[in-house]
């Protein structure tokens, strides 16, 4: 019986993928999972993240990324809205940051050492925003649909999280949650980052100088977490050419009183 109804609940969770579009015009392939699911995945993976740790209790960098966070999500559609973002500061020397469906942005204390200016910090940021907006977890989840991967989130959302955490390494570790996306989706995250950093007041040329850091900061390299990305070279030109459009945006921005001051 219990094999028939996880059967039933796979075809079931299978039976709801769907094709749509993202903001890009980029066909997805979507619907593993409920938005409400998802949202829930992501707040459990980020507890898990939390419990790990180490948080940074740094009040002044707290408010920071609180700051850039809250202009950022102003500027977003309105269902992105409707949840409440939440930020971590994690006491992490790597130069990492993430966000997660359900509005959770996780950041390490690293990251300053290459986003040195607000701006900078949006870049960062938005890219990851732009990952939650475009629905790339969604898609990733979907794709690994197997019998198995609907096993281990059908348990994680049924409240068996507990022993999931234990067996498998957590959430984080069964949905890929915090692995690099696709080359498709890295570009996706940094163009629909880049507009909406513009739209936030922040100046989307920055981005350009923040992957410098990135690559000034690694030798030569960029870090880890961003080796599924296109070509740092052939990054930080498409980055510099859409600047370049993004001016009117970003300047529309401005005079609208959008000027962020957080650091």
């Amino acid at each position: 019986m219990k094999r028939w109804i996880l059967t039933a609940a796979i075809v079931a969770v299978l039976a709801g993928c769907a094709t749509t579009t993202s903001s890009t015009g980029r066909t997805q392939y979507v619907g593993g999972v409920s938005q409400q699911q998802l949202n829930q995945l992501g707040a459990q993976a980020f507890v898990e993240a939390k419990n790990k740790g180490p948080i940074s209790n740094d009040a002044r960098q707290n408010a920071y990324v609180r700051c850039v966070v809250n202009a950022l999500v102003r500027q977003l559609p309105a269902q992105n809205q409707s949840v409440a973002w939440e930020t971590a500061l994690f006491a992490n020397n790597e130069p990492n940051a993430f966000a997660l469906p359900g509005g959770k942005v996780g950041v390490n204390t690293g990251i300053f050492t290459v986003a040195k200016t607000q701006d900078q910090l949006a870049a960062v940021l938005a890219h990851e925003i732009g990952h939650v907006v475009e629905r790339h977890h969604d898609e990733r989840i979907t794709r690994q649909m197997g019998a198995s991967g609907a096993v281990q989130l059908l348990g994680a959302l049924a409240g068996d999280y507990g022993s999931l955490a234990t067996q498998g390494g957590g959430l984080l570790a069964q949905t890929g949650f915090l692995l690099p996306g696709s080359r498709v989706q890295e570009s996706e995250a940094d163009q629909v980052g880049q507009r909406l950093m513009a739209e936030a007041g922040f100046d989307p040329a920055q981005a350009v100088n923040l992957w410098q850091n990135m690559i000034a900061a690694g030798g030569g390299r960029p870090p880890e977490w961003l080796s599924t990305h296109p070509d740092p070279q052939s990054r930080i030109q498409e980055l510099r050419n859409r600047a370049g459009s993004l001016v009117p945006a970003y300047q529309q921005a401005r005079a609208a009183g959008r000027t962020p001051k957080c650091g």
